[in-house]
């Protein structure tokens, strides 16, 4: 959790932000994956995008539904995660419900847990009735706060990040009946990509669905100490630093990657790979002990530390198959990082091509391990890639301060009915 404790302030420090002709409003916000101190780097987009709203004078509760942990086996440790904690500016409430396995088979039976479970505890923990209800998936999350919603007459606003409605013909049909029934009461759906948008308009009327970015905070990444963190690092002048930041799994593209660092011909090359889950875990670092160039993995990195290896690499590489809009290449563009990544998804709305990095097709370890090659021939042109990708994010508003106000204006307009 350091990191947050820094960003932490209080509520009459979050009212002071607030214009005099915005009247305030309450909250009440529901995400499943959400950080809490088991699992301090899950899904920080989610807080990210909580607490930027918070800060913008809005009031705030947040539940993040939490599986009841089994005795034993690798999720137990859910036994570890608090009834409540502060996370950044604002308190997390974690109400347990009962996460049927197999998922594949009973994920219909998790929704319905929640849906009880955490419709009481709401009812039972806070002031209300809040005057909208903010989720960060249409299921579990949207499913989940149906009967509150409904109950007290109150509009819900979903967030999409791809997850929920790109698998959706993955999931057994009752889970699909129930996030439909999500989809159908929500009154805004907020896809954080163009392209996403695009499915979620295969669900719901055009009129309801709308693209809200995510983003960055610039001022957070010391980019004016580059040489400094390097050398502290001990990246040498000459070394080009490759960085990979994501889940250790086949849909990140860490096996081409591996296969394009191992086929690399150069000695001024070092990688740095940060990994927060993935069942690829111990086969890709197994790769990576095995590569000619010096390599050093890292596991659910703190933040801070995370945002000085962004500083300190030349090139962060993506070779994703499916993405809608990485939070790691907004990460990059905040700390001057040209990106090489996949075409896939939204990456072609961040990214443009030449300018701010480069995109290469998925699925292909000998494009990529070109591509790396040549840009690393040309450090001038990362710098200029890099700086040309901090001006877009700046131009774009890719920022949480800009997200929060986006977002309140969309709570505003729905809570007018």
């Amino acid at each position: 959790m350091s990191g947050l404790f820094a960003s932490e302030r209080t509520a009459s420090d979050a009212d002071a932000d607030v214009p005099a002709s915005d009247a305030p409003y309450r909250v009440l916000g529901c995400a499943v994956e959400h950080p809490n101190h088991v699992f301090p780097v899950r899904t920080p987009f989610n807080h990210r995008s909580f607490d930027a709203l918070h800060r913008a004078g809005a009031g705030l509760d947040v539940v993040s539904p939490t599986p009841f942990a089994p005795p034993v086996g690798p999720f137990s440790e859910y036994r570890h995660v608090p009834e409540t904690e502060q996370w950044g500016s604002y308190r997390v409430h974690y109400p347990r419900f009962l996460y049927a396995i197999p998922k594949r088979y009973f994920y219909q039976l998790s929704g319905d847990s929640a849906q009880k479970r955490v419709t009481r505890y709401v009812e039972e923990t806070f002031e209300t009735p809040h005057d909208v209800v903010q989720v960060c998936s249409l299921y579990l999350d949207g499913y989940a706060m149906l009967p509150y919603c409904r109950r007290h007459d109150i509009p819900m606003v979903a967030i999409s990040h791809a997850g929920d409605l790109k698998n959706f013909d993955r999931f057994n049909e009752g889970v699909r009946e129930r996030m439909r029934e999500a989809i159908d009461y929500c009154s805004a759906i907020l896809t954080v990509s163009d392209e996403l948008a695009g499915v979620a308009r295969q669900f719901a009327p055009a009129e309801r669905v709308r693209t809200l970015p995510i983003g960055e905070d610039p001022d957070l990444y010391p980019t004016d100490r580059r040489a400094a963190i390097r050398s502290e690092l001990g990246v040498a002048p000459e070394t080009k630093l490759l960085l990979f930041v994501g889940r250790f799994e086949k849909e990140k593209g860490v096996r081409e990657l591996a296969a394009a660092l191992d086929a690399l011909d150069r000695e001024d090359v070092a990688v740095a790979a940060v990994g927060h889950g993935g069942a690829l875990r111990w086969w890709f670092l197994d790769r990576l002990g095995e590569l000619r160039h010096p390599a050093h993995a890292y596991w659910e990195l703190d933040p801070i530390a995370l945002r000085r290896l962004y500083v300190a690499a030349d090139l962060l590489v993506h070779p994703s198959h499916v993405e809608a809009r990485p939070t790691v290449i907004y990460e990059a563009m905040a700390a001057e990082l040209p990106v090489l990544a996949s075409n896939v998804g939204g990456i072609p709305e961040m990214v443009v091509d030449g300018e701010t990095g480069v995109l290469v097709a998925p699925h292909d370890p000998e494009r990529l391990r070109a591509a790396i090659d040549e840009l690393l021939d040309d450090p001038e042109r990362l710098t200029a890639m890099g700086e040309a990708g901090h001006r877009r994010l700046l131009d774009q508003e890719w920022t949480w301060s800009a997200h929060a106000e986006k977002l309140s204006a969309v709570h505003r307009e729905v809570m007018r009915g």
